[in-house]
């Protein structure tokens, strides 16, 4: 493993995405590439891991930069976790963000446990409409 180097708003290929997504056990809709290119294309902050050539990290979110950041993926290859990559990723995209933007984000019941290790805390006041498809 070299040393992990991380770019904000790197062009990555939906192939790449799906690639990544599926190394980290994130459940996406990684068959549908067509929607990969689309989660790209809308996402206006895009931060990346990468182990030399290798895409091992990514955080992908929607943010208006003054008010508020919805971190909609945050996903670390299995053979990268635990070594401070999200936490890292994490960490770029509050910087980029800035003192005045929130963070918020919707966590799998698997990675519960995680968020609040890094800092995010629980809120009671969330709502949510399901997507249909």
């Amino acid at each position: 493993m070299e040393q992990i180097s991380y770019c904000r708003d790197t062009r990555i290929s939906p192939e790449q995405l799906a690639d990544v997504f599926r190394r980290s056990g994130i459940r996406r809709p990684v068959e549908d590439l067509p929607r990969m290119a689309a989660m790209l294309a809308h996402a206006n902050l895009l931060v990346t891991a990468w182990d030399g050539e290798r895409l091992v990290g990514v955080a992908r979110a929607l943010t208006d930069f003054s008010y508020c950041c919805y971190l909609s993926d945050l996903a670390v290859d299995l053979q990268y976790q635990k070594g401070g990559i999200g936490r890292t990723l994490v960490d770029q995209v509050r910087e980029a963000i800035g003192e005045k933007s929130m963070l918020l984000l919707l966590a799998a019941p698997e990675a519960m446990q995680y968020y609040p290790k890094i800092g995010f805390e629980a809120v009671p006041n969330g709502w949510i409409i399901k997507r249909t498809a």
